[in-house]
């Protein structure tokens, strides 16, 4: 305990007008929360007081990062401004590391009033590149819009900030550290927590343990390969797949977790996770899975390089549930997908005969759903999975789902796949992302294709690409009427529906840190024909001169011209 109480101080500061939270937080380069005089503390300052004083006066919050670069000067910020605010408790990560499954999954243990996490997701981290602050809420999930809502009103006019700049805290040093503040009656706590284990317990009552580590273990062991690419997986990849499970410690690559991902880009996808992809083409492991920098998002690869695309693998992981104990004991309520997610979800809900609810992405919304009990398992295009068990996506328990699976079918990944095409038929699908647009011309953009789209004459178009006819049967500007509270969510992205179950969506992105506008463009064909399951997903790259036809008529298509698509 400290023998002096260490002082509060209130900071006068001037407001910025770039502080509106996106999708997954406030998203920006590093240089700006770290070189702009007061950016971080307005933003950590308008988070706590955009909740209610009366519920933040002694509260619990739970602390953690990516482990990127900023982040432990972030975290000393964030527990000198939380105790000056009135927080009563800091749960934190052991040297400030916590995934943003495990955030999750402790803020609804302990029933603390939310979290930070310091992370830009897939985002590359080090002085160079991107830093962001994202706030999950009590239900363990990312904010909903109206708290985001909060948080950018008060820092469009906030004048000061509180802080106790003479607190200091060892983010190494496990265990409770009280300290005394001037003026107030209790003192402020602060808990640094193992990182791993309140998550790896929450496991143990999901999962058959047993049953992956006799497939890991046993006379047919399955080989595997995990690359944590860096970010904040590392331990917890050691910590629960090879201490826990069994598997051999050379199993698990890029582990340690550093402040740049070892200059590496976190994403988990065929480009980024290259080196995953040519161990996993050699043929000597049977399962592979590399994780973003917070470990929420996930990528699968069986023997030989077989890729499994994220709507591929929300699908098969639908219809085999009842692998998981979790499910086979409670039950399943429903599914839900992003709208721009592929539709093969779908097939696996109505053969199942469970409800499926179609979102605007954010997996905010998928919170809603769970909460109330509609939901059970739920996902993303964008390599992001999860269900009821927390409030946020969840990659490595994705990646033990898949285990789990392949241990009851004694199958491999492939097999597994093909035998899910073989029954619900095959949904090829890719994402174009346009980035760096301008933002004004990406906005002209949607409002002309929107007003070309929904033109009562739009819906009787054929289009002709190659030997194909697209017919399309319905156009719309998607919107979301939620559930459970009746909330309208409007303008949620463009859609272009075929008769032949065919998509095309268009919709403007708000997870980037950069400059300008990212313009995501989604392609989607449905194949029944087991004849035509073994084409590359490039194959969808004939959608483009009909995606560009709807489009030509458009003075605003030049803003395309110096971008190349990258299909994800």
């Amino acid at each position: 305990m400290e023998t002096n109480p260490i002082p509060i101080l209130t900071i006068q500061t001037t407001p910025f007008d770039d502080q509106r939270p996106g999708t997954n937080g406030l998203r920006k380069k590093t240089a700006v929360f770290e070189s702009k005089k007061n950016y971080l503390q307005n933003y950590i300052q308008s988070l706590l007081s955009s909740i209610d004083l009366r519920d933040r006066q002694g509260c619990t919050m739970v602390v953690g990062s990516d482990g990127r670069y900023f982040s432990r000067a972030a975290t000393e910020v964030i527990v000198q401004m939380a105790a000056a605010n009135g927080i009563g408790r800091l749960v934190i990560g052991h040297n400030g590391i916590l995934s943003t499954p495990a955030v999750s999954c402790i803020i609804r243990k302990i029933k603390a009033i939310g979290g930070i996490i310091l992370t830009a997701s897939h985002n590359p981290g080090g002085p160079g590149g991107d830093f962001g602050i994202k706030f999950n809420v009590a239900n363990g999930g990312p904010s909903p819009d109206t708290v985001m809502e909060r948080i950018h009103q008060v820092s469009r006019t906030l004048e000061e900030y509180a802080i106790c700049l003479d607190l200091h805290i060892d983010l190494s040093r496990l265990g409770r550290h009280d300290f005394d503040l001037e003026n107030k009656f209790k003192p402020f706590r602060v808990e640094i927590v193992d990182s791993v284990e309140i998550y790896l317990n929450m496991l143990r009552g999901i999962f058959d343990f047993g049953a992956i580590k006799s497939l890991l273990t046993g006379p047919k062991q399955l080989k595997i390969r995990i690359d944590a690419m860096n970010g904040v997986m590392g331990p917890y990849v050691r910590r629960i797949l090879c201490d826990e499970l069994g598997a051999p410690a050379n199993s698990a690559v890029n582990c340690v977790p550093l402040e740049d991902f070892g200059g590496q880009h976190p994403n988990p996808n065929p480009a980024f996770a290259a080196s995953l992809v040519d161990s996993m083409k050699g043929g000597e492991f049977g399962f592979g899975a590399a994780f973003d920098a917070d470990g929420d998002r996930y990528m699968i690869m069986g023997e030989n390089g077989f890729f499994v695309s994220p709507s591929d693998s929300l699908a098969v992981m639908a219809a085999n549930l009842s692998c998981i104990p979790y499910f086979s004991q409670r039950g399943i309520r429903g599914f839900a997908r992003s709208m721009p997610t592929s539709t093969a979800i779908d097939r696996v809900a109505k053969a199942m005969k469970v409800a499926l609810y179609e979102t605007p992405t954010g997996w905010r919304f998928f919170g809603s759903l769970m909460d109330s009990g509609r939901c059970s398992f739920c996902g993303e295009e964008s390599f992001g999975t999860g269900s009821d068990h927390i409030r946020d996506k969840d990659g490595l328990w994705s990646v033990l789902v898949w285990l789990s699976i392949m241990a009851v079918r004694k199958q491999g990944v492939e097999e597994i796949v093909r035998d899910h095409w073989a029954k619900m038929g095959r949904n090829y699908f890719c994402r174009f992302d346009y980035e760096g647009v301008d933002g004004k011309a990406a906005y002209y953009l949607m409002r002309d294709l929107e007003a070309v789209i929904t033109d009562k004459a739009f819906t009787t178009q054929k289009f002709s690409v190659g030997n194909n006819i697209y017919s399309v049967e319905k156009a719309d500007n998607f919107e979301y009427i939620d559930p459970v509270d009746g909330s309208v969510s409007r303008k949620q992205g463009l859609r272009i529906m075929f008769t032949d179950s065919s998509r095309i969506i268009f919709r403007l992105s708000g997870s980037g840190a950069g400059t300008g506008a990212t313009v995501r463009i989604y392609a989607e064909s449905y194949e029944r024909d087991p004849e035509r399951h073994n084409r590359e997903t490039q194959y969808l790259y004939h959608f483009l001169p009909l995606i560009f036809t709807a489009m030509s008529e458009l003075s605003v298509l030049s803003v395309f011209a110096s971008s190349s698509p990258a299909c994800v």
